[in-house]
């Protein structure tokens, strides 16, 4: 979760952002940097397309906080005596893949020796002081834009029980190597108050704890959420990823479900990888940034509104 906390250093613009180890330092009235870390377990077959989706993941932070990312450094994990060395070489380039998109290099890294493997990077970028969006920025009387739809994590969990058809297998990757920069841009071109992006916590959790820091409440529109093809229908027959249901857990005691079946509460708590940013606009403006956000290939979609309130969620 990206979570703010206070700090003393005069030079730490915002504070740490516990769970995804990002800050923002100021460098001068013109720029400050953004360091983030994340790394995941493989979520697909193909190494190349892991470390792709990985090193996506592993930059969307940068983008959520209205940055630019500069460079990184790889984080391994891997089992030399169980994995041939040519497929971490795919897992690398997938890497160099993304951030040759991105516009950002890769300056090195480390490896160790890891039973389970793993793959993500260090990444730091560039923002200007006035322009950081953070998980307390929202204001009650926005919109909410969410830029990708949900559903990649009970699309993986088919695809690792061998059960995702494979157009829906195609959506998640697709959707997951999906850079946030555009989304970014979009954010802050519609005057953007307060962002976060959407992994592992889901979009409750993700959004419940923006509200929550943000002194506000959320309404969503259930209609209105996007969701991966076939994602709902996998869910239904019981896809689901024991981190959603934990997302579920977390958030219960603020999140009015409308009436919502089990379902439909845990495909918006999915527990996503590399998923979209959600953030709040000024009220008219969310249509402007889905328009534009289209010309891009992204699904993105007014999901609902913020609230006068003190950290709850309405689902209608």
């Amino acid at each position: 979760m990206r979570h703010l906390t206070p700090s003393t250093s005069p030079d730490l613009l915002v504070g740490t952002q516990t769970g995804d180890d990002a800050a923002v330092w100021r460098l001068d009235d013109e720029r400050a940097l953004v360091a983030t870390a994340d790394f995941i377990t493989p979520v697909v077959d193909d190494a190349r397309t892991w470390g792709r989706v990985a090193a996506a993941n592993s930059v969307s932070d940068v983008y959520a906080m209205g940055a630019r990312p500069l460079f990184a450094l790889n984080l391994v994990g891997w089992n030399t005596e169980a994995l041939a060395t040519e497929l971490l070489d795919e897992v690398l380039a997938g890497g160099d893949d993304i951030a040759a998109e991105a516009g950002f290099v890769v300056a090195g890294g480390h490896t160790i020796d890891d039973p389970e493997p793993k793959y993500g990077m260090a990444v730091v970028g560039e923002v200007s002081p006035d322009r950081v969006l953070t998980n307390a920025g929202l204001e009650p009387g926005q919109e909410l834009v969410l830029t990708k739809p949900l559903g990649v994590g009970v699309i993986t969990t088919a695809i690792k029980a061998d059960a995702a058809p494979a157009d829906a297998a195609a959506a998640a990757v697709a959707s997951m190597c999906r850079l946030n920069a555009p989304a970014s841009e979009a954010a802050l071109d519609a005057g953007a108050t307060g962002c976060t992006d959407v992994t592992g916590f889901g979009l409750l959790g993700h959004l419940g704890r923006m509200v929550l820091e943000s002194g506000v409440d959320a309404e969503l529109e259930f209609g209105s959420v996007p969701f991966l093809p076939g994602a709902v229908e996998l869910a239904r027959d019981g896809m689901v990823p024991g981190g959603s249901r934990r997302n579920l857990a977390w958030i219960d005691e603020r999140l009015d479900s409308g009436g919502h079946d089990e379902v439909s509460r845990l495909l918006l708590a999915d527990a996503q990888t590399s998923g979209g940013l959600v953030f709040g606009v000024p009220a008219g403006e969310g249509a402007g940034v889905v328009t534009t956000l289209a010309r891009s290939g992204h699904t993105a979609a007014v999901i609902g509104r913020t609230l006068l309130g003190a950290g709850s969620i309405r689902v209608r």
